[in-house]
């Protein structure tokens, strides 16, 4: 009786310890970043917009500052705003915002599928192990033709299968979205596994899938619960179990083009990109990653990062040139004057086409595709915008605020290709085009992109025109994850103004 009466008082002692026991361990540094009031234990979370969290984050810089602080679940992040401000720490301090932050996701999915956590590939790597992987990542796909003029004839000649296959629609309404993500991910299959994969190959279509599933979940308020409280998400159902057996499915699925190419392996005679790590392991340096796990890691972030960027900036290109049909005009036009209907695009025409250089630009800037960038750590103490960010601060880079910056540019909130533009009509890149972010973290891929949304956008615009189905409007709305990507929708593609023997014409000589 005496305990059951004095339970009410053990548990308001305990609440009250545990209120204490968090405002101490959570008590700011000096001078730390300003930022919204937090509620014990759950931090901002259930206070942020998790379906426009880049438009949030930008607009909670009118009240707190270009740098405020947030605290998801127990972890204290810094948002960074404006060209001026990311620069100075991706770029001016780039060894101190180099790090990538520990992520309870990516340990998980490790886990699941090796049963270990090595902590290797490049996206979620720090230290030692990131620096030499990215290093023979960039060597070697530098070796196999990114950058260089001989890639171009794969991306010819994967959008010849594709120009087919669209023909194939007899121009009606169709769904782009898996069409171009499987020709975009084709382009990074040949350099890593050496092939490509049909558009009616259904176990790769599911790979896409899953990949573009999971991809929207993990930049999701079940991620942040996830990452923030992982024993006690374990205990629930959710999105965040689905998220986990996507990539597991997505390993399983690379660990068996891993096994394939080790069974017909020549380290005399490397194929692509697969053979060349595999000659890597052998040299026995398991500090730096390389093993088959690390291998699969670095596998998974070449395919999610060579294809869902790429391909979802094209999908957005097919939108704003459905919205914008007069600019697609101009693009056709100008194609017309440089390359003509005999010859398919290539990268030499590039300096020769500044409207159209401007438009894929610009279709960069407004699609936004990486809007938060992925988070960064700081790996000491250090100072910016005057304030103090202690070590092992999570950071996150807002990229919109850039891209949207104001100050930056000259129609920073519509599309308009202008802002690539002097008054002479010249192509002119300002310094706050960051779609491919900045410092030591800046995407290892981005020549490879560029060349591919050049040669995709120019070839597919020389031989159709664009515009939406029969009785609807183009939409510009989004889903929002760790990339935007705009909802599902049909476009019809008119050949133009060729008769059917001369578009099978063109594509022979492409």
């Amino acid at each position: 009786v005496k305990f059951y009466n004095s339970l009410p008082t053990i548990l308001l002692f305990l609440v009250v310890f545990l209120l204490i026991s968090e405002q101490m361990k959570n008590r700011k540094p000096q001078n730390f970043p300003p930022g919204p009031t937090c509620y014990p234990f759950l931090g901002n979370i259930f206070s942020l917009d998790a379906t426009q969290l880049h438009l949030q984050l930008t607009k909670m810089s009118d009240n707190y500052g270009n740098i405020f602080s947030l605290r998801l679940g127990g972890t204290d992040c810094v948002v960074i705003n404006t060209y001026t401000k990311v620069k100075e720490a991706l770029v001016d301090q780039a060894d101190t915002f180099s790090g990538r932050p520990p992520n309870e996701v990516f340990k998980k999915i490790n886990n699941y599928c090796f049963g270990k956590l090595l902590g290797t590939g490049i996206s979620a790597n720090n230290g030692y192990s990131w620096k030499q992987q990215r290093r023979f990542i960039l060597s070697t796909l530098k070796n196999f033709g990114v950058g260089k003029r001989n890639l171009e004839c794969s991306i010819k000649e994967e959008f010849n299968f594709l120009y087919q296959t669209i023909m194939n629609t007899e121009g009606k309404p169709f769904d782009a979205h898996y069409l171009i993500n499987n020709a975009v991910s084709n382009i990074i299959c040949s350099l890593v596994f050496g092939k490509r994969f049909e558009y009616t190959d259904k176990r790769f279509l599911n790979m896409l899938n899953l990949m573009s599933k999971g991809l929207k979940l993990q930049g999701s308020l079940w991620t942040q619960l996830y990452n923030s409280f992982p024993n006690l998400m374990e205990l629930f159902p959710g999105p965040h179990k689905d998220m986990v057996s996507y990539f597991k499915q997505l390993c399983n699925f690379l660990n068996e083009e891993i096994k394939n190419h080790r069974a017909e392996w020549n380290p005399s005679s490397p194929r692509d990109f697969i053979d060349c790590y595999l000659s890597e392991i052998e040299k026995n340096d398991p500090e730096a990653g390389f093993h088959e796990q690390g291998l699969c890691d670095v596998l998974l972030d070449l395919f999610v990062a060579g294809t869902e960027t790429t391909s979802t900036t094209l999908l957005w290109s097919f939108i704003y040139m459905m919205k914008y049909p007069e600019i697609q005009e101009k693009v056709q036009a100008e194609i017309d004057r440089v390359i003509g209907s005999l010859r398919q695009p290539c990268m030499a025409d590039r300096p020769n086409m500044p409207y159209t250089d401007a438009v894929i630009h610009e279709i960069q800037r407004m699609a936004n595709i990486l809007p938060l960038n992925l988070p960064r750590f700081t790996s000491k103490n250090t100072t910016l915008g005057g304030y103090f960010i202690p070590k092992g601060t999570q950071i996150i880079p807002n990229l919109t605020s850039v891209l949207f910056d104001e100050t930056q540019w000259k129609s920073p909130h519509s599309f308009n290709p202008q802002n690539f533009l002097n008054l002479q009509g010249e192509f002119v890149k300002p310094n706050a085009f960051l779609p491919f972010s900045a410092g030591k973290r800046a995407c290892p891929g981005e020549s490879l992109a560029r060349m591919e949304l050049f040669l995709f956008f120019t070839s597919f615009f020389q031989v159709f025109t664009l515009s939406p189905p029969v009785g609807t409007k183009t939409s510009l709305e989004y889903e929002f994850g760790i990339t935007l990507s705009p909802k599902p929708f049909k476009m019809t593609a008119r050949p133009r103004g060729q008769s059917s023997s001369q578009c099978e014409g063109v594509s022979a000589s492409q």
